[in-house]
């Protein structure tokens, strides 16, 4: 009997501490964006939004471009169960013309872990100014 009693109170225990687990959620609406082609020179934006599909707020720790060229911006403040944040994401394309692929790197307390969003397209290289003519003079 003793026995019984002490097994049917771990179990109670067991399902009372899952229950009770709070931990927050991170899910993105999208995960990558293609910004097609676009001219050297100019700043390619993109918006991630995400929602806190959890029952915690969830924080986002860091957010890390995997180079220079990508300016990562996120909301700082906790995110509430239910509630949504944004990453926003700026290109750089000057000096870069060609294809390129980049990675932001996303670390919260989200019981999934860390999130990888990528950004690619092609940087058309700008159009070079026509050469002025040179005048020849006769010395």
């Amino acid at each position: 009997m003793k026995k019984l009693l002490f097994t049917s109170a771990l179990v109670l225990v067991g399902i009372f501490s899952i229950a009770q687990n709070k931990e927050a959620e991170i899910k993105f609406e999208k995960t990558s964006h293609d910004f097609g082609t676009i001219t050297e020179g100019t700043q390619a934006t993109v918006e991630f939004e995400f929602t806190n599909t959890g029952n915690a707020p969830l924080i986002l720790n860091s957010v890390n471009a995997s180079c220079g060229c990508t300016t990562p911006e996120w909301t700082r403040e906790p995110i509430p169960p239910g509630q949504t944040g944004t990453i926003k994401a700026v290109y750089n394309s000057s000096g870069r013309p060609g294809s390129f692929s980049k990675s932001i790197t996303v670390n919260s307390n989200a019981k999934s872990g860390t999130k990888i969003l990528s950004i690619r397209g092609t940087v058309e290289p700008k159009k070079a100014a026509p050469a002025s003519p040179v005048e020849n003079k006769p010395q």
